[in-house]
């Protein structure tokens, strides 16, 4: 019999070395915070108490005693008077009156909104709020004359607990509900912990794994936390394959009702730039600096960098020996070509660099120019290289120089462009002298026009007075 009693008391009973070691591994698989773990379990074995020795009204917390894993359970009333609460004598007895008053409360709820409603801006706000004051409970509520029995300094608005009596018996419905909240609480925490920990990443690079893929959605496993790879992000022409690893940039992170939505790019121009840091260590020590980045993914990308020591080559750090370095950034882009010039303050020399590989002979600008418009004057065989195909090299050149840049050849298309400038002016200069000689002419004949008419009127009446005579 002593034995049996010694099994029940175990069976029922709580190891506290084993319920901290069952809550740190807990913790360390889904990463979450230790304490938030031991509230959720509080909460839990709350909601159970609840459930089989306390009513639906009461408000009960659960305390675990860590040293020797007992648990405590109190029941938590907030002190109020007369000016917090409404006080009704209402009978709580029978189940049946408990339901008649909970239908007469409703119902005078109702009518005193629609009165609230109807009596607004008529100046008897005190009065409405007298009105709505919260019912009295008596399972959540302790009067500040009774509470002051159990606390001298009590106050309106204090919390008093009372201590309940422990219970290691829980029915099946009890525990089911203690695992329910358990599940949703863990998840919480979890989601948080998640959110926490990968918005601090945002704006990095991570790398992944191709987990699946959904129509032209790819998810990535991050590792505790999977991503996903909108169409309008991705690399055009790159192909995805399942299990393969890849690198992205975290664009941002949004949490909702399901989780965690982290947001990936391939595209971004920072992703360059974060690669560079990677694989460049000057660059992530700071002694080298990129300075600005322009981005067509896929195709080409343009960075300016600058060296912030005396004696080092900041473009010659980028490219690596025999060209590993870049050579990693480009493999890492898909074959992404990737020019690197020197930042300039001086802007003549900043667009000069940015339009390479082509030759540029002279920059004209304006700096004075609010529009900041440039001239790059080139030989005419290097006019198709400076603009790019499909004018890409000049645009991405206007973009990492934020000017606006036109290209002009050297003799041909100068001359060209200066003879139909004189041809149109010469034209236009003829046309308003024409203009004038004509405007001149119809003039002079609307004069001799009068003038015949004139001379005629007066031969017309001489005429007229000889035959009278």
């Amino acid at each position: 019999m002593t034995k049996k009693k010694q099994g029940n008391e175990k069976q029922t009973g709580i190891n506290s070395n084993e319920f901290d070691s069952a809550i740190s591994q807990i913790c360390d698989e889904k990463g979450i915070d230790k304490d938030k773990v031991m509230e959720t379990v509080e909460a839990a074995l709350s909601a159970a108490y609840k459930k089989d020795y306390g009513k639906k009204s009461q408000n009960i917390r659960a305390e675990i005693n860590k040293v020797s894993g007992g648990v405590d359970f109190y029941l938590v009333k907030e002190v109020v008077d007369d000016t917090v609460r409404e006080f009704v004598e209402i009978e709580l007895g029978e189940d049946e009156e408990k339901n008649t008053t909970a239908k007469k409360e409703k119902k005078n709820n109702k009518e005193k909104i629609n009165k609230k409603s109807e009596k607004e801006n008529t100046g008897k706000d005190e009065e409405d709020e007298k009105e709505y004051l919260a019912r009295f409970n008596p399972e959540r509520d302790i009067v500040i004359e009774d509470a002051l029995e159990i606390k001298k300094d009590a106050k309106i608005g204090d919390i008093i607990e009372t201590k309940l009596d422990s219970q290691d018996d829980y029915g099946r419905v009890a525990a089911q509900t203690a695992k329910q909240v358990i599940i949703q609480r863990i998840r919480e925490a979890e989601k948080e912990a998640m959110y926490d920990e990968y918005k601090e990443k945002e704006g990095e690079v991570l790398s992944g794994t191709v987990q699946r893929m959904e129509g032209q959605n790819v998810f990535v496993n991050l590792g505790k936390a999977t991503g996903i790879l909108f169409p309008s992000e991705q690399i055009k022409g790159e192909n995805y394959r399942i299990g393969q690893r890849l690198k992205v940039y975290l664009e941002k992170i949004e949490i909702d009702t399901r989780g965690p939505g982290i947001v990936l790019s391939r595209i971004h121009p920072e992703m360059v730039k974060k690669i560079f840091e990677l694989e460049v260590p000057e660059i992530f020590t700071g002694t080298v600096e990129i300075k600005a980045i322009a981005r067509e993914a896929g195709a080409r990308t343009k960075i300016a960098v600058i060296a912030n020591e005396e004696g080092l080559d900041p473009i010659g750090s980028c490219v690596g020996q025999k060209g590993t370095r870049v050579q990693a950034v480009i493999d890492e882009l898909g074959g992404e070509k990737i020019d690197i010039i020197e930042w300039n303050e001086d802007p003549k020399k900043f667009i000069s660099a940015s339009l390479n590989p082509a030759k540029i002979l002279r920059i004209d600008i304006d700096e004075k120019d609010e529009n900041k418009k440039a001239i790059a004057i080139v030989a005419d065989d290097q006019l198709s290289l400076a603009i790019g195909q499909r004018g890409q090299n000049v645009r991405l050149a206007a973009k990492l120089t934020d000017w606006k840049i036109d290209i002009v050849g050297e003799n041909k298309t100068t001359d060209k462009n200066i003879e139909k400038a004189e041809e149109i002016l010469k034209d236009k200069k003829d046309s308003a002298d024409k203009k004038e000689e004509n405007i001149e002419k119809k003039d002079d004949n609307k004069k001799e026009k009068t003038k015949e008419k004139k001379t005629k009127v007066k031969v017309d009446n001489k005429n007229k007075i000889a035959t009278d005579k």
